[in-house]
């Protein structure tokens, strides 16, 4: 017979603990090997190949600003289609800005967004805020989240917010006639994202809060301008890339925490308000919605409160503040990023706003008011053009970013499956070898009809494309066609004598010290 060792026998013990080493010594190697085999492909990309022993090429990178901009356009000259990025020592990120390699990574079913938690990507950074809502969330998740929402943004929908759009900037030419009157500028940025942020909350929500009456400086934008240019100032910082270390030893760490739970108990309170009108008044009627007598429209809270799935199940209440949390950031901020970026350039460009206030005037000429109407929105031809060249120019959202799923082949090199992959919008637009040396010039015929028949539909990405696309781009565009067209009609626009608008990189595209213009009220 044998004899059997006990557990806790010296012998036996030095034998497990034999075992785990070799165990944890082959993943070590394993996982060396993997890791040389992947640096060594990524060596082939085009990129810089000298690079910092610990901070890869981050510690290169200007920062958010103007000059962080122009390092990251100035790899289109050097690059056209694309090039490599090391993330400290561990992460390569393969970054993409031409149509040829942008088509087939959105084309592609072999990529997904990463994982939210992982460390040193762009989305980790925003879990804490905006958790797994539509931006963030992947695979299963997202696809249901997506179909539960796409009724929101039906065309019955979105028509009767146009009544919206022109209560809210009545407020706003208001005001800006008020600052007309003294002839002194104003800062664009915070009147258009008041507006927009009354815009999104009224339309979405059925949540009227009087932001633009109450100053300057609502305490909603203050926060989400906060959480902005924390979220990127963070992305550029390898020693901050682990959550652990950035939110327990970082003072912006503690205070990227302080401020979400500021922006969660805004959409806490607004969820709460409208369950409670669910339950006592029921959903209204969109058959009446815009009619005499029926108090408001089905919106988009209405909807992701009601919806259910195959199963018949619906968003649970994290899953329903996600998205609140979303669309009330996405809904509000990358419009008036968009606006004010438009008129900056109307107000550069006086013979430019000069053919587009024709345009508005002979489309609502006769009319009582200058309100904007929902058949208005497909005549603003040479408007939506210099809408169009705006949102190339000042995209709102600068990049997205995607991970492979399997092997991919770009450009003829081999893309390993868990690649990193960043879709720079910014630098698409700005790339030399698709939109020529005069790229950075204001020429809105580029988006004329004759000439869009002939450009590559992966050139012009503003909303992004393929099955994540922005699902808000057209509630997008036609707000910022009521808003521009009506600012336009009732004023001409000029840049402040001697201010200088310099960009700053947050989630989406800003300025270190606003866009001042002079309004000038027209006969």
């Amino acid at each position: 017979m044998f004899e059997t060792l006990p557990i806790d026998s010296p012998s036996v013990q030095t034998s497990a603990l034999l075992t785990v080493c070799l165990l944890v010594c082959y993943q070590l190697i394993s996982w060396y090997v993997r890791y040389q085999r992947w640096v060594a492909v990524y060596n082939e990309l085009p990129g810089k190949k000298e690079k910092h022993w610990f901070f890869g090429h981050m510690n290169e990178h200007p920062g958010p600003s103007e000059e962080g901009i122009k390092y990251q356009v100035s790899f289109t000259e050097l690059f056209p289609k694309m090039f490599t990025v090391w993330f400290g020592k561990l992460r390569c990120i393969v970054i993409v800005h031409h149509p040829d390699t942008m088509r087939v990574i959105m084309r592609t079913s072999a990529y997904v967004a990463r994982k939210p938690r992982d460390p040193g990507t762009a989305y980790q950074v925003g879990f804490q805020w905006l958790g797994e809502g539509l931006l963030i969330a992947n695979g299963d998740k997202w696809a249901r989240n997506r179909r539960l929402l796409t009724p929101a943004f039906h065309f019955d929908i979105l028509q009767p917010y146009m009544g919206v759009f022109n209560k809210c900037t009545d407020i706003l030419l208001e005001k800006i006639g008020k600052v007309a009157e003294t002839g002194e500028a104003f800062e664009v940025f915070d009147h258009i994202g008041l507006c927009s942020l009354d815009i999104i909350t009224r339309c979405a929500f059925s949540y009227n809060t009087d932001c633009q009456t109450q100053g300057q400086k609502h305490p909603y934008v203050q926060a989400v301008h906060e959480l902005s240019d924390l979220w990127i100032t963070r992305s550029l910082k390898v020693v901050h890339a682990f959550d652990f270390i950035y939110f327990n030893f970082t003072k912006n760490g503690k205070k990227f925490l302080k401020l979400c739970k500021y922006v969660h108990g805004v959409s806490e309170d607004i969820i709460e308000k409208r369950r409670q009108a669910i339950k006592q008044q029921g959903l209204p009627n969109q058959s009446k919605a815009g009619k005499s007598g029926s108090k408001r429209s089905l919106d988009f809270l209405d909807i992701i409160l009601t919806a259910r799935d195959d199963n018949g199940e619906g968003l649970n209440d994290l899953e329903i503040r996600n998205e609140v949390d979303t669309f009330l950031f996405e809904g509000h901020d990358t419009t008036s990023s968009a606006i004010s970026f438009i008129l900056y350039e109307l107000a550069r460009h006086p013979e430019i706003q000069e053919e587009c206030q024709k345009e508005v005037d002979a489309i609502i000429e006769g009319r009582d008011n200058d309100n904007i109407e929902w058949k208005d929105l497909s005549k603003f031809d040479y408007l939506t053009q210099c809408i169009k060249k705006g949102l190339r120019l000042h995209c709102p959202v600068f990049f997205i970013q995607r991970q492979v799923t399997e092997d991919i082949e770009l450009e003829g090199y081999k893309i390993p499956a868990g690649t990193s992959i960043a879709l720079d919008i910014y630098n698409l637009h700005h790339n030399p070898s698709v939109w020529g040396e005069d790229r950075n010039e204001f020429k809105p015929e580029r988006f004329s009809p004759d000439k869009v028949k002939d450009m590559d539909p992966f050139a012009f990405l503003p909303f992004s494309a393929g099955q994540r696309n922005c699902i808000g781009q057209n509630f997008a565009m036609n707000e910022i066609k009521v808003m521009v067209a009506r600012l336009i009609h009732r004023y001409t626009f000029t840049c402040k004598t001697g201010h200088v608008v310099k960009r700053r990189l947050s989630v989406v595209m800003r300025t270190e010290d606003g866009i001042w213009l002079n309004a000038k009220r027209r006969s």
